[in-house]
């Protein structure tokens, strides 16, 4: 976001994400009527409130897409209390969100149970991103061993899906946390929410206090994104790669070296 009313509720308690009138970094109207056009930009001038600094012990391409994944992720782990060390955390969903979700509540010292429907990303999971276990969401054996294991979850896929299979993954008091998006309304099973005090929320984004506490704790944990960087003149290609989840796991597009080069 760049800019919001800084004056209501949300706004006067850091939650500017939360302010009725915020504005989207892209293809929004800004104050003065110009529209935004984010990461596509050449030139930027932003209200200072809206700045982030980047530590210097970050790399700017891998701490761009924290920005928008880090903070989704980061939030609800701190907001719901899920960043204790020797809680468990699942992460549903291994891509753009989860992946970072995985860095972080790794370095809160969670227990960090990766869930997915692909088997093949087992190995990712576990030896690249430092996750603890893996369930199969379609193995009933695999979730039925895990029922009542878990502290939390944080729900990064979009995809329309069940949310029975994972309320029953938690434990009396578990929060099931939904920072993905899906575009057709959940079912929303009320009896297995309440045979243990089981809670359903959302999340999205922070505020801007949050975001810098966000992007000082990967600092000094060293996360980053996993990105492939790319020209501007790659970006439909891109695209079509992304429809296809056919990336590991964010693109980022090198403006700076682009605008050189043309």
């Amino acid at each position: 976001m760049v800019g919001s009313c800084q004056s209501c509720d949300s706004c006067a308690n850091s939650l500017e994400n939360y302010c009725p009138t915020w504005i989207h970094a892209y293809g929004a109207k800004y104050h003065d009527g110009t529209t935004t056009y984010g990461g596509y930009s050449d030139i930027m001038v932003a209200d200072e409130h809206f700045v982030v600094r980047i530590p210097d012990s970050l790399p700017l391409d891998g701490a761009a897409p924290l920005l928008c994944a880090g903070i989704t992720t980061y939030s609800p782990l701190r907001y719901f209390g899920l960043d204790k060390p020797g809680m468990h955390v699942g992460v549903v969903g291994l891509g753009g969100l989860g992946h970072i979700a995985v860095k972080f509540a790794k370095a809160m010292g969670v227990k960090v149970t990766v869930i997915s429907t692909s088997p093949n990303k087992e190995e990712e999971a576990i030896q690249h991103l430092g996750a603890d276990s893996f369930l199969v969401s379609r193995d009933q054996d695999q979730m039925q061993a895990a029922m009542g294991t878990m502290d939390g979850i944080i729900d990064t896929v979009s995809a329309t899906h069940p949310l029975l299979p994972f309320i029953g993954l938690l434990k009396s008091h578990g929060k099931l946390v939904m920072v993905g998006a899906p575009d057709k309304p959940p079912e929303l099973p009320v009896l297995p929410l309440l045979m243990g005090r089981k809670m359903v929320a959302g999340s999205a984004t922070g505020g801007m206090k949050e975001t810098q506490e966000m992007i000082d704790f990967a600092g000094k944990h060293n996360i980053t994104a996993d990105i492939e960087v790319i020209p501007i003149d790659y970006l439909n290609t891109a695209m079509e790669r992304l429809a296809k989840a056919d990336v590991r796991y964010r693109f980022v597009i090198d403006i700076g070296n682009t605008l050189r080069s043309s």
